[in-house]
């Protein structure tokens, strides 16, 4: 046994207690500064390297939400010009009822109201070829047109077939 290991010197009776007797009578070790040391020093390289992780998931997250709200305003944009395509044919419709009913009825409309946005429907051309088209604007201001070349039956009530049909142009 070395010398060093003990705090204080062994005398030969310790020694020969110690092979022997309980782990009581053993001269303990003593532990200096040295000892303790494990790993990484106390120089902030764990502060350093938790901020560097932190900032990084932040970057990933901010930047997950910047492209997840993008989507859905361009989703917005789509149900809204959906929405005013869908009143664009509204227009057109009624137009095409106005007409069955009275092939002469070129009046159109003006700003009329439909499921909170309004379509304008103006009627050009003459019998039996006309030219309808209808404008929708959505509630958000979208707008969207729908025109048709027609040509319009001789008898009561008019059959309407649609030579052409042109959506945004």
């Amino acid at each position: 046994m070395s010398t060093s290991l003990y705090a204080e010197k062994p005398t030969k009776e310790r020694q020969i207690l110690c092979a022997r007797g309980p782990a009581a009578d053993r001269p303990r070790r003593t532990m200096g500064k040295k000892d303790m040391k494990v790993g990484f020093r106390s120089n902030g390289t764990a502060l350093l390297l938790t901020v560097f992780v932190v900032a990084l998931s932040s970057a990933v997250v901010i930047g997950m939400l910047h492209v997840i709200t993008e989507e859905i305003q361009v989703m917005r944009n789509q149900i809204y010009s959906a929405e005013a395509l869908a009143i664009g044919e509204a227009g057109l419709n009624d137009a095409f009822a106005e007409i069955r009913a009275d092939s002469s009825w070129t009046t159109g409309f003006t700003d009329k109201a439909f499921n909170g946005g309004s379509y304008t429907v103006t009627v050009s051309g003459s019998l039996p070829n006309l030219t309808i088209e209808s404008t929708g604007t959505s509630a958000q201001g979208f707008a969207s047109r729908v025109a048709a070349d027609t040509s319009i039956g001789t008898s009561s009530p008019y059959i309407i077939r649609i030579d052409e049909l042109r959506v945004n142009e």
